[in-house]
């Protein structure tokens, strides 16, 4: 019997038509496999993941191997977007077992959940060295029935070493001045100056890294650091990852050149993305990033946003090609036959050259990806931007990818931050409104009477999982970001809420280190800890900036303390891996800069002045600057107490570090303070 009907994950529901009798993770499932005396098959990936499908379609849709296992596993599927604690703890398994992880992920367990045997994507029939997936499951069985000691002793010694493998935390003192320089020469080293990023293929888009860079140049004037940040946009922005006609970007590139990218395009990438270049416009004022940002905000809000206002996972790699075949990157590529189709022959040359289509094609079998590559007096901007409106409405009448509709606080909370700030940038109204009903339906929905988070939603129905570390730091980075857009301060008091939890409930109370879940959370083979960013900033370092931030909003000594001491694992691994803990690094500039505490008050937030003062506020570089706005006399804000009015004009008074400037009703004088 297959258990998946019902269930919140989309991913689940994609095999809940599979001959497999599988289990959604829970207790019930070990409690069976004990019962029957069976190992537990772990099966674990997400809706836009490629190879996923392509092993559901071989090896879980196949009826033969279906009874096989369900002869002798009980097999167990998980969404790693709604149990990151699980794919956190047996991905370090597998990837301490084998050098290398990834998804789908394979992992066969004793009813008791400890691993022995590890693997990711298994081909129906032996290929390149590698077995068969029923070789794999017959030799497992194999073992479990002739070798049991062998199996658990494995299993047990996997155990103890993972709880062996603790985090080097460092001493629970901030990063310094050089720790952060240290920082930005390895990124030097690692970077790639003819087209911009770091390391080779794959490559990621460094959205992390990239706030530490516009961060470490705000506050120290540095160039190579603006340079770098400004070129790996610019090369992203131009390059296949990029979709040139509908905005947003895809996961990665798989080459090194930021041409063909992996097509599937999640939230979490384009909610920093989007922030990423607005900060960009914000010290540059890049006509590019300006584009890339409000582009980008325009795909989440038309192609992401569900029914109830919340923002969706993701879009599939795949999509129909037309033949009924599900092929990656179908809906995005064309050939200059489908160009010539869509504009004719004369406008489609124009196309061509402009986003550089080729006979010889840059993907599969003669297709293109589109990019803007640099050449000089390509086209008119009308022509081009007439024929970007002919090529978007020819490709919406493709097979469009399939979405993943579920609601993951965290990236909603990405989300929200970018929404809000990018439309308070660019005067887009649309945007911020976008933003409140994000967070309204994280609050319905999420949060429970004692401000505990439920990490995913689907269809109005919250899920049963509860919220992760990264949750609850995302969407309080969200509501800050929102409190400080709108001058409501309700949104202040929930990010406070989230913020205790992460105190009491996901701190060691010795060290200060941070757990990805919460201390009364479900037990696992091991409490998962991990303070490096990967596809998203890490709950640790998350955690961190948005409690430096509250901290300065409130002036509360246990938040800047907490956040103070979490940054210690920055100060050990900013200098040796600054690639993987970029949001850390860009706390600890923060932290160097105070960080600036902003109170603008006027006789009304509608107020011509106030509105003037506050938009020069938001558009301060200074690295974490925290903004307040209301009236005289308002309790909306803490930052708001005892600040009248000069002159009976609005005024702007800016704070660190226990200073504070006077006050200044001109903008010019604030943007010079709030420079960095």
């Amino acid at each position: 019997m297959n258990r998946l009907a019902g269930v919140t994950s989309p991913y689940l529901l994609q095999h809940a038509d599979n001959p497999v009798d599988w289990w959604p993770w829970g207790p019930e499932a070990f409690e069976e496999a004990q019962r029957r005396d069976v190992p537990v098959l772990l099966s674990v990936g997400y809706s836009a993941c490629h190879w996923c499908h392509v092993m559901a379609h071989e090896s879980f849709e196949d009826q033969e191997t279906a009874e096989y296992l369900n002869a002798h596993y009980v097999s167990v599927k998980v969404d790693r977007e709604e149990r990151p604690d699980v794919d956190a703890v047996y991905m370090e398994a597998v990837q301490a077992a084998t050098g290398q992880g990834g998804w789908p992920m394979t992992v066969f367990l004793t009813p008791d959940a400890q691993p022995f045997y590890f693997g990711t994507y298994f081909p129906p029939a032996p290929r390149q060295g590698m077995p068969s997936f029923r070789q794999v499951l017959q030799g497992v069985h194999q073992a479990w029935d002739e070798r049991r000691d062998e199996v658990t002793e494995v299993a047990g010694k996997i155990v103890r070493d993972l709880a062996g493998r603790e985090i080097s935390y460092g001493d629970a003192r901030t990063p310094g001045e050089e720790e952060l320089a240290q920082a930005l020469l390895g990124l030097t080293r690692e970077y790639d100056p003819q087209r911009g990023g770091f390391g080779g293929a794959p490559k990621f888009p460094p959205s992390m890294v990239l706030e530490f860079l516009l961060r470490h140049h705000a506050r120290t004037g540095a160039e190579g650091a603006l340079q770098m940040a400004s070129d790996t946009c610019e090369r992203m922005a131009r390059g296949g990852m990029y979709d040139q006609l509908g905005g947003g970007f895809a996961r990665y590139s798989v080459d090194r050149d930021w041409v063909v990218p992996h097509f599937e395009k999640m939230l979490y990438d384009n909610a920093l993305l989007c922030r990423v270049y607005a900060h960009l416009w914000r010290s540059t004022g890049s006509e590019l990033a300006r584009r890339v940002a409000l582009e980008t905000a325009d795909f989440m809000v038309r192609e992401l946003r569900t029914n109830e206002g919340g923002f969706a996972s993701a879009l599939d790699a795949d999509s129909d090609d037309g033949t009924g075949k599900h092929v990656e990157g179908a809906y995005y590529v064309w050939t200059p036959e489908q160009l010539r189709e869509a504009l004719g022959e004369q406008d489609a040359e124009l196309a061509a050259q402009h986003f550089g289509v080729t006979e010889e094609g840059t993907f599969e079998e003669g297709a293109s990806v589109l990019q803007l590559p640099v050449r000089e007096g390509v086209s008119d901007a009308e022509k081009v931007a007439s024929i970007s409106e002919r090529l978007l409405a020819k490709r919406a009448e493709r097979p469009a990818p399939g979405r993943d509709d579920k609601v993951v606080a965290a990236w909603n909370g990405l989300a929200i931050a970018a929404l809000a700030e990018t439309g308070a940038y660019f005067d887009r109204p649309d945007l911020v409104e976008a933003a409140v009903a994000a967070a309204d339906l994280l609050v319905r929905l999420h949060l429970d009477e004692q401000a505990r988070l439920t990490r995913t939603s689907k269809d109005g129905h919250a899920g049963a999982n509860a919220g992760v570390l990264e949750d609850y730091a995302d969407v309080a980075e969200g509501f800050l970001a929102l409190a400080s857009v709108t001058g409501e301060g309700v949104w202040l008091e929930f990010a406070g809420f989230l913020l205790d939890h992460v105190v009491v409930r996901f701190t060691d109370p010795e060290s200060g280190a941070l757990y990805d879940t919460a201390a009364d959370a479900e037990r696992l083979i091991r409490r998962p800890q991990d303070p490096t960013d990967n596809a998203a900033p890490s709950g640790w370092t998350a955690a961190a900036n948005a409690l430096l931030s509250y901290a300065a909003h409130t002036g509360s000594e246990p938040h800047r303390t907490a956040a103070e001491r979490a940054l210690g694992v920055v100060k050990a691994l900013g200098p040796r891996v600054p690639r993987f803990i970029g949001w850390g690094l860009a706390a600890a500039e923060a932290v160097l800069d105070g960080p600036r505490e902003v109170a603008i008050v006027g006789p009304a937030l509608d107020d011509e002045g106030t509105r003037t003062l506050h938009r020069t506020a938001l558009l301060g570089t200074a690295p974490g600057a925290v903004v307040a706005v209301g009236v005289p006399g308002s309790e909306e804000f803490p930052l708001l107490a005892d600040r009248p009015l000069v002159g009976g004009e609005p005024a702007a008074y800016v704070c660190r570090n226990f200073t504070c400037d006077a006050p200044t009703t001109e903008p010019d004088r604030l943007s010079t303070v709030l420079s960095g």
